[in-house]
């Protein structure tokens, strides 16, 4: 089934593009890693175990807290954070369940999750991938509804092929490919679902 209708602004996903930002650093990756085996660790902490300045491990746990992956809590005098899904953001529960999976099953999780992460860092690829949900398209039929340029859609769809997360067809159309992939199976489903 085709949608004659242009994707709109609203269908850009921010929570999940933004949560890829913050996911986009090798560091905060290497803190959420370090969290997976040992749970409840404060600032100080952290910093110490990875060696990094106690005010840019604050700083990572913040952004990783504030995009819901993360739970903080006070005790004492020390704020203790933990691998914890905020339930009042979108998909951040199935974000964090294959963060987990990625990070205590690949030799080389960061890498992996970085890698993953950067398909979607921009708006624009999440609303590719909603225009995708529906069935495969042509490029051009693509670029229609989601009003990019030739060389942006192009660009964009290199991107998501690279990352093994959309394929073209043999009639040289555009479909999402199904990632066996914890994390990239998670990514494209949240891309994939309704606004």
């Amino acid at each position: 089934m085709k949608n004659n209708t242009t994707l709109s602004s609203n269908e850009l996903k921010p929570t999940l593009w933004r949560t890829c930002r913050v996911l986009a650093n090798r560091w905060r990756l290497r803190i959420l890693g370090e969290l997976f085996k040992r749970p409840g660790q404060s600032v100080t902490l952290i910093a110490s175990r990875l060696d990094i300045p106690a005010s840019l491990a604050s700083r990572y746990l913040r952004d990783l807290n504030a995009r819901g992956l993360l739970q903080a809590r006070r005790v004492g005098s020390t704020v203790q954070y933990t691998p914890a899904a905020n339930p009042s953001i979108p998909q951040a529960s199935a974000l964090l369940e294959a963060l987990q999976r990625t990070f205590r099953d690949q030799q080389d999780p960061v890498r992996l999750v970085f890698r993953q992460v950067t398909a979607f860092t921009h708006p624009r690829r999440s609303l590719i991938v909603t225009a995708l949900a529906s069935g495969p398209l042509q490029v051009a039929e693509l670029r229609r509804m989601t009003a990019m340029s030739r060389s942006a859609i192009k660009r964009h769809i290199q991107k998501l092929e690279s990352r093994t997360l959309v394929l073209r067809t043999r009639d040289d159309h555009v479909a999402l490919a199904r990632p066996k992939e914890p994390l990239a199976a998670a990514l494209l489903a949240h891309a994939a679902s309704p606004p």
